[in-house]
């Protein structure tokens, strides 16, 4: 799959203007600094969460550490940086890290904000149930599927199953509950998270076809000063694709 995603090999870009306490660098500054500042999730299952123990895993996490690796040979010389969904850009934009990797979609909109690496995972809109008559996407015309309020699944559901009833929700909390109070028979939500959900609560499974594929990236400074480090991202990239290790890494964290 991973192979796959390369055909959405974009390097798209940003600049903004640096605030006084900035960290974000070139690639020869990050060298001489010897870290890496990367913005991540520590509340994303499986992309990025703390483990029982508080220690941050997960893909994301471990794609932060084998950056490290490849500039440094020391899989701790990065300083990880939790970061809320609104923040994965601004933190990049100020100047406060060097990269984000963050669960962050290449979006048009995205990219004229901040350049992106080449993909490291297919995310998309995924269905998850345990209703034991929904076992194919097929399935859900008619029945009732939870989706978050204002979220691109809204218009994916009613454009591919017209028939079916939209139970509307605040928050993938609130959508567990509604299956649970068999309120909705099915929920649409991002595949990554959805795996995340399956893990904690293995009753549910995930329907086998995705609804939509959206290629998740590595966030990087916008303006030219940034393409070396983007050119070096993008190589570590394609050779973990290459060797097989982002794809062995997405499967041990469970990853469809």
């Amino acid at each position: 799959m991973l192979r796959a995603i390369l055909g959405f090999s974009l390097v798209l870009g940003v600049h903004c203007v640096a605030p006084s306490f900035a960290v974000s660098a070139e690639l020869d500054e990050i060298e001489q600094r010897g870290y890496l500042v990367v913005a991540v999730k520590d509340n994303w299952r499986p992309l990025g969460f703390r483990d029982e123990t508080g220690t941050l895993v997960g893909l994301e996490i471990d794609i932060a550490r084998q950056l490290a690796i490849e500039l440094f040979g020391d899989p701790n010389a990065v300083e990880l940086k939790p970061v809320s969904n609104l923040e994965r850009l601004s933190v990049v934009l100020n100047d406060e890290v060097d990269v984000a990797i963050a669960g962050v979609t290449m979006t048009e909109a995205r990219s004229r904000l901040v350049s992106f690496s080449i993909p490291y995972y297919l995310d998309g809109t995924g269905i998850i149930t345990r209703n034991p008559a929904i076992q194919q996407n097929q399935d859900l015309h008619g029945q009732r599927i939870g989706v978050l309020e204002n979220s691109s699944a809204i218009a994916l559901m009613r454009y591919f199953y017209p028939s079916a009833t939209l139970v509307s929700t605040d928050s993938y909390h609130q959508a567990l509950s509604q299956l649970e109070n068999s309120q909705a028979d099915a929920f649409a939500g991002d595949v990554s998270v959805l795996a995340g959900w399956v893990q904690e609560h293995p009753e549910y499974k995930i329907l086998p076809s995705l609804v939509s594929a959206e290629p998740l990236g590595i966030v990087i400074p916008k303006g030219t000063q940034f393409s070396p480090l983007r050119r070096q991202i993008n190589q570590s990239i394609q050779s973990w694709i290459d060797s097989g290790w982002l794809d062995e890494r997405a499967d041990y964290w469970g990853l469809p």
